[in-house]
C-alpha cells in the first residue's frame, strides 16, 4: 500500500493534527493513545502505546487510518506471547511486549498513519497515530567572498547553503570553537550568513554546521582563509656586533649585515647605502670593507599583500680612539732617586738631632745633681 509524503515544509503540522486526531481518539474510546516522534531515513521508527490499560489480550497494528483485515501488519497476544503477520507485515515492522511498534531502517515511504487495536477482553479500544520519516539531509555547503584578506582590515562573508528553516539549527565556527554575534562577528536572523569584521592571523578556519532532528551536528567542508600580516618588525643583526645603531668596523674588516621579519606572505627587501639602491636580499656581506662602504645603510622589509613596510638603519665607521686623560704628577727615574736620597738624608740627619738632645739633657741633669 503506498501512501503519498506530505511535504518537507509541512511535517510539523501534519503531526499536529495527528495529536489532535490521536487524543480526539482517546477521549473518544477511552484512555489509549499513540505518541511518535519525526525521525530520518534509516534510523528506527518508534509508535509508542500510552494510557495501556491491565489484563490486554491482544495489540493489533495496521497500516493506514482502520483496523481493517487486510491492512494488518502484526498481532501479539501477551498472554500466549504470540505473534501473527498480517497483510501488511514486513521483517522490519514487529511489536513490543509492551504494545509498541517498532519500524527498524524506516524507509520514506513508512510515513504515514498507523492504527492499533487493543482487545481488553471486556472492551476493545483504538487509537490512530502519525509516523513522519524524513530524507537524510545533505550536509550542508559553504562558500565565502575571498579567502585571502589582510590582518585586522578585511572582512570575510561566508554563507551556509541548507534547506533548514529553523534558525537554531545552524552553528557556526571559527577555528572549532562555536560562535555568536558581538563586535567582531554578525550572524544574520536566519543565521545562514556569517560576516567576520576583523580577522586576526589566526582566525583562518571557518566552517558551518545544522543539527538535523535527531540532534546530530551534520558539518559542511572547512574554508580555509589567507590572513596576510606583518612586516611586525625588523630585526638587524651583524658582525662585528653593533652599539645602537652604529656599527664600528676597520677598512679591510669582513663585514655581515642580516636581515629579518615575521610576515606572510614572505617580505621582500631592499638595501639602501647612503640613499641608492644596493641589493634586494636578506642578507648583506662585505668581504673587505672598502672606504666607499663606509657610511649609512637602511634594510626595508615590505609585505606586498599588506602593503606594509618598515625599516631599519645603521652605520658603519671606523672605530673612534679615546684618548688617555692621565690625572696626578709624574715622575722621571732621576728625580725618584734624588727624592729617596734626600729622604734618607733627612732621616739621618734628624736622627742625630735627637741624639745630641737626649745627651745633652741627660749631661745637663748630672751636673746639677754633683
Amino acid at each position: 500500500m503506498h501512501l503519498s509524503r506530505p511535504s518537507r515544509s509541512s511535517w510539523r503540522e501534519l503531526v499536529l493534527v495527528a495529536s489532535l486526531l490521536a487524543c480526539g481518539i482517546c477521549q473518544a474510546s477511552g484512555q489509549i493513545s499513540i505518541i511518535s516522534s519525526p525521525t530520518i531515513e534509516g534510523f528506527d521508527g518508534f509508535l509508542e502505546l500510552q494510557n495501556v490499560p491491565e489484563g490486554v489480550q491482544e495489540y493489533s497494528w495496521h497500516q493506514g487510518a482502520n483496523d481493517s483485515a487486510d491492512s494488518m501488519i502484526v498481532s501479539y497476544q501477551p498472554p500466549s506471547h504470540a505473534w501473527q503477520p498480517g497483510p501488511m507485515y514486513s521483517s522490519r515492522k514487529n511489536v513490543t511486549v509492551k504494545g509498541h511498534l517498532v519500524i527498524k531502517d524506516s524507509l520514506l515511504n513508512d510515513t504515514g498513519s498507523y492504527t492499533v487495536r487493543v482487545d481488553l477482553g471486556n472492551e476493545t479500544q483504538r487509537a490512530t497515530g502519525w509516523l513522519e520519516i524524513h530524507e537524510w539531509e545533505k550536509d550542508p555547503g559553504i562558500s565565502v567572498n575571498t579567502t585571502s584578506v589582510v590582518e585586522y582590515r578585511d572582512p570575510v562573508a561566508a554563507v551556509c547553503h541548507t534547506n533548514a528553516t529553523n534558525a537554531t539549527r545552524i552553528q557556526w565556527y571559527v577555528n572549532a570553537l562555536e560562535v555568536s554575534s558581538n563586535e567582531q562577528v554578525t550572524i544574520s536572523p536566519d543565521r545562514k550568513t556569517l560576516i567576520l569584521h576583523q580577522l586576526s592571523r589566526f582566525d583562518n578556519i571557518i566552517r558551518c554546521s545544522v543539527k538535523n532532528i535527531l540532534g546530530i551536528l551534520q558539518k559542511s567542508d572547512i574554508i580555509f582563509l589567507k590572513v596576510a600580516y606583518g612586516p611586525d618588525s625588523v630585526l638587524l643583526k651583524t658582525k662585528p656586533s653593533q652599539f645602537g645603531s652604529v656599527l664600528p668596523a676597520e677598512i679591510g674588516s669582513p663585514v655581515q649585515l642580516d636581515c629579518t621579519s615575521t610576515s606572510l606572505p614572505r617580505p621582500t627587501y631592499r638595501w639602501i647605502h647612503n640613499g641608492s639602491f644596493l641589493s634586494s636580499e636578506a642578507s648583506l656581506s662585505l668581504p673587505s670593507l672598502t672606504w666607499e662602504q663606509m657610511g649609512r645603510y637602511r634594510c626595508i622589509v615590505e609585505n606586498p599583500v599588506a602593503q606594509l613596510s618598515l625599516y631599519r638603519d645603521i652605520r658603519i665607521q671606523r672605530p673612534q680612539t679615546i684618548p688617555v686623560i692621565r690625572t696626578g704628577f709624574y715622575l722621571s727615574g732621576a728625580l725618584v732617586v734624588f727624592f729617596i736620597g734626600m729622604t734618607v738624608l733627612g732621616g739621618v740627619y734628624l736622627c742625630g738631632v735627637l741624639i745630641y738632645t737626649l745627651i745633652t739633657h741627660f749631661s745637663t741633669r748630672t751636673s746639677r745633681a754633683i
